[in-house]
């Protein structure tokens, strides 16, 4: 079992910065891929970003401004996010999956967090 928290959404302004934080629990949580997605208002739920021991991937639409992180230490995985643009609006989910035949689809993952809203003003 995992539980995860997510942390760090709020209001910024087109072209600010934002870091979101995702906390887990148990112990073996450097198994695990951490992904990222997000959910806008009347659209389906969607890949950002993942990490899988020391490799990432990412959505075309955020590469070059998010950066996703882990910290085995901390049970810990970010996501940077700069640049921000009013189309990153959405709902921010933190998620987790010990393998996954898909990276990008949702359904693969095991665990979700709660999530946390990002907004971003233009």
């Amino acid at each position: 079992q995992l539980q995860l928290v997510e942390s760090g959404g709020g209001l910024v302004q087109a072209g600010g910065s934002l870091r979101l934080s995702c906390a887990a629990s148990g112990r073996t949580f450097s198994r695990y891929i951490m992904a990222w997605f997000r959910q806008a208002p009347g659209k389906e739920r969607e890949f950002v970003a993942a990490t899988r021991w020391s490799s990432t991937n990412y959505a075309d639409s955020v590469k070059g401004r998010f950066t996703i992180s882990r910290d085995n230490a901390k049970n810990t995985v970010y996501l940077q996010m700069n640049s921000l643009k009013p189309e990153d609006t959405a709902v921010y989910y933190c998620a987790a999956a010990t393998d996954v035949k898909v990276l990008t689809a949702p359904d693969e993952y095991d665990y979700w967090g709660q999530g946390t809203q990002v907004t971003v003003s233009s």
